[in-house]
C-alpha cells in the first residue's frame, strides 16, 4: 500500500536555557493512503509534537519526512504553507473559532487564504457545514453553539477545501461522551469517503476505533497494532 506520510528517525529537541528537551527521539512511522491511524500517548509523550511535524507546522531537528513522496525538509515557509493549504485539514482540541464571526464565516476563512473566489468559497463552506449536520446553524456565532457544535464547525473548516489528509489532535478532549461520539462518527465518515485520518488521543476506547494504533512514550514509538 502506498505511503501518504513517511517519517524516518525523526528527532525534535527544544532548548530551554541550558536544558535540552528531547520531545522526539528517533521516530520512524508510515501512514498509508486511506488509513485511519490513531497515535496514543500520555501528556508529554511527544504525540502532539509529531503531529505538528506531520502537519508542517514545525520542523524536526533531524530525520526525514516525506509527504506524498515529497521531502519537506528544507522547504521555505511559503512552500510549507502551500502544502498545508493543499494537503491537510487540522482539527484541534480547542476549537480555535473566531468569536466575532458566524459558523459560515469561520469555515470560509482558510478558503480566503487559498485565494478561492467568494462565490466558490461560500458554496464550499455551506456544503461542509451541511456535511457535519450544521447547515441550519450557518449564521450562529460560537457563543450561540454547544461545544460539540463548535467542534463540528471546526471540522467543517478543516474539510471545506477537501484536503486528502485530516490531522486531529484530541478532537474530543473538551467534549462530553455524546458530542465526542458524534465527532468520531464524522471522522469515520470522512475516512470511509477516502480521506487519510491521523488521530492523536490519550483515550484507548477512541483509539481502538481506528484501523491501526501506534503508541508513543518518551518521544519513541513503543508499539503498534492493527485493531481490525
Amino acid at each position: 500500500m502506498e505511503h501518504m506520510i513517511a517519517v524516518t528517525n525523526l528527532t525534535k529537541i527544544y532548548h530551554m536555557g541550558e536544558c535540552e528537551i528531547h520531545a522526539l527521539a528517533g521516530v520512524t512511522l508510515h501512514v498509508n493512503r486511506g488509513e485511519f491511524l490513531a497515535i496514543v500517548g500520555r501528556s508529554g509523550s511527544g504525540k502532539s509534537t509529531l503531529m505538528n511535524i506531520m502537519g508542517c507546522l514545525d520542523m524536526p531537528s533531524s530525520g526525514q519526512y516525506f509527504l506524498e513522496g515529497e521531502n519537506v525538509a528544507g522547504l521555505s515557509e511559503k512552500q510549507l504553507t502551500q502544502i498545508r493549504n493543499r494537503e491537510i485539514g487540522f482539527i484541534f482540541q480547542s476549537f480555535n473559532l473566531i468569536n466575532g464571526q458566524d459558523a459560515l464565516e469561520n469555515v470560509e476563512l482558510p478558503l480566503i487564504y487559498r485565494g478561492i473566489a467568494k462565490s466558490e468559497r461560500r458554496s464550499l463552506a455551506k456544503k461542509a457545514l451541511e456535511q457535519v449536520g450544521l447547515g441550519e446553524r450557518a449564521h450562529h456565532r460560537p457563543a450561540q453553539m454547544s461545544g460539540g457544535q463548535q467542534q463540528r464547525v471546526a471540522i467543517a473548516r478543516a474539510i471545506a477545501a477537501r484536503p486528502p489528509i485530516i490531522l486531529a489532535d484530541e478532537p474530543t478532549g473538551n467534549l462530553d461522551s455524546g458530542s465526542g461520539g458524534e465527532v468520531m462518527e464524522i471522522l469515520h465518515s470522512l475516512h470511509r469517503a477516502g480521506r487519510t485520518v491521523v488521530l492523536i488521543t490519550h483515550d484507548e476506547r477512541i483509539a481502538d476505533t481506528a484501523d491501526r494504533v501506534v503508541r508513543i512514550q518518551d518521544g519513541k514509538i513503543a508499539g503498534a497494532e492493527k485493531t481490525n
